[in-house]
C-alpha cells in the first residue's frame, strides 16, 4: 500500500487540530472545553490548549516520518480517546455535536491502525 497520501490525511488532521485550533485560537471551543477541567486554575487554561496544540503538531510532524507506525497508533489512539473523554466528561455541553466528533475519530483511528498494519514487520519499531 502507498502510505503517504494516508499519512498526509492523518498528519493534516492533527496539524489543523493542533496549529490552527488551538495554536492560532481558530476556535474559541477549545479554550473553554480545557477551561472546564476541574482543578485547572483558570489562567493555564490558555497556556494548556498552546501546549495541547504544540503535542498535536508534533503528532503531525512523526505521523509524516512513518516512523515507529505502531507506537504512533498507540499514541494517537490514548490521546483522541483522553481527549474525547475528557471533553464529553467536562464540557460535554460545548460540543455541538458528538455523535459527529466520535465518529470522525473512529474513522481517523481506523486509518491510523491501518497504516500501522501495512508495515513490514522489520520497519514496524523503527
Amino acid at each position: 500500500m502507498t502510505t503517504w497520501p494516508a499519512r498526509a490525511a492523518v498528519a493534516a488532521v492533527w496539524l489543523y487540530e493542533g496549529l490552527w485550533c488551538k495554536i492560532l485560537g481558530g476556535d474559541a471551543d477549545q479554550q473553554a472545553i480545557v477551561a472546564a477541567v476541574p482543578q485547572l486554575p483558570p489562567a493555564l487554561a490558555a497556556s494548556a490548549v498552546t501546549a495541547i496544540g504544540v503535542a498535536e503538531v508534533a503528532v503531525a510532524a512523526w505521523v509524516l516520518t512513518g516512523r515507529f507506525p505502531r507506537a504512533a497508533a498507540v499514541t494517537q489512539t490514548v490521546l483522541l480517546v483522553a481527549f474525547n473523554a475528557g471533553g464529553l466528561v467536562f464540557a460535554g455541553d460545548r460540543i455541538s455535536d458528538a455523535g459527529r466528533m466520535l465518529t470522525a475519530n473512529a474513522v481517523l483511528l481506523a486509518l491510523v491502525w491501518l497504516l500501522a498494519r501495512d508495515v513490514p514487520a522489520s520497519r514496524a519499531h523503527g
